[in-house]
């Protein structure tokens, strides 16, 4: 399939999902993105005692539309990925801008795909990303935050590389190229989808508004699908070449180190060596991330900063802070 027929049934998936998104903000009617987040992230109260001495100390108030613009920024950063990936070039300028600094997705190219399997999941889950910006877009109208500057290349002293060589893929000086062969592209891919996934899943309790809770419930799920057929074409081509299946595992134990002293993210393979393909708790459950682990993750860091890695000036919106490790 040439890239006009790919890049024609993106837009067809996305016209279909036109009607999904209407309905959505007709059942959201008037309530407004933004409402307070749950009492998580609500005034601090009193040690509940009769003493009546009001409370002078609040948390910061979370809205539902922070949270949604918190989505919206990753959205923008794996849509940009896949699409460059499958077409050359970036998500279109009608779908980028909003409110905060507007930048450029640059660095991306085309992949080579030799396998279609891993072509055509990388045609689908390109389109799903699209769609979801567009409907994330829509959902937040005019409180939509633009897309950020994202840096999806493969220079030396890049977001890639340098996240290919925390996890010890590659040595100083050298540059990773996620867009130079289908393994090469299935490993950068694997950098953001279990990310995606455990952010969504921790920001769920977060959301007040129950409209908007299962539209995100039903992303969530569109992103488990995606980290899924990631890490089975992984493992599947792993079980050939199992410097793959490696380089997934140092993957993993890098944004382990990132994101604080838990140790829940998990490779392609457990500690007997078998097949590791849906990270899980002993209770069978997907793990949660807070907003902060997901940006020490994306910034590439693990100190409280406000920019770096695949977001160079930060993300944008209320949210835009990584935790210190």
């Amino acid at each position: 399939m040439d890239q006009h027929h790919i890049i024609a049934e993106v837009l067809e998936r996305q016209a279909r999902r036109r009607d999904e998104r209407r309905k959505f903000l007709k059942a959201a009617g008037m309530a407004s993105a933004t409402v307070a987040a749950s009492s998580l992230l609500a005034a601090c109260g009193n040690d509940g005692g009769s003493s009546g001495t009001p409370n002078t100390t609040t948390a910061p108030q979370i809205s539902d539309a922070d949270i949604l613009n918190f989505a919206l920024n990753l959205e923008y950063l794996e849509a940009n990925f896949y699409a460059f990936a499958v077409t050359g070039a970036g998500i279109g300028a009608s779908l980028q801008g909003g409110t905060g600094t507007q930048g450029a997705a640059t660095g991306g190219r085309a992949v080579a795909f030799t396998d279609p399997v891993v072509k055509a999941y990388a045609a689908e889950i390109a389109g799903d990303e699209l769609a979801h910006v567009a409907f994330l877009r829509s959902a937040l109208g005019s409180a939509a935050v633009a897309q950020p500057a994202i840096d999806v290349g493969t220079d030396p002293n890049g977001a890639f590389s340098s996240a290919a060589r925390a996890a010890g893929l590659i040595s100083a000086g050298q540059s990773f190229d996620p867009y130079a062969s289908d393994e090469n592209f299935l490993l950068g891919a694997f950098i953001f989808e279990d990310v995606g996934v455990t952010a969504y899943k921790g920001a769920s309790p977060l959301i007040t508004n129950s409209t908007y809770l299962e539209a995100a419930a039903g992303i969530l799920a569109a992103e488990a699908y995606h980290a899924g057929l990631v890490r089975t074409a992984l493992y599947a081509k792993g079980l050939q070449a199992n410097a793959l299946i490696t380089a997934a595992g140092k993957i993993s134990d890098a944004r382990d180190s990132l994101d604080g002293a838990s140790d829940d993210d998990q490779g392609l393979v457990d500690a007997n060596g078998n097949g590791n393909i849906v990270p899980t708790d002993a209770n069978g459950i997907a793990y949660s991330r807070t907003t902060g682990q997901v940006l020490d993750i994306v910034y590439l860091t693990s100190m409280a900063k406000a920019k770096g890695g695949f977001f160079p000036n930060g993300v944008n919106g209320t949210i835009n802070m990584s935790t210190a490790g």
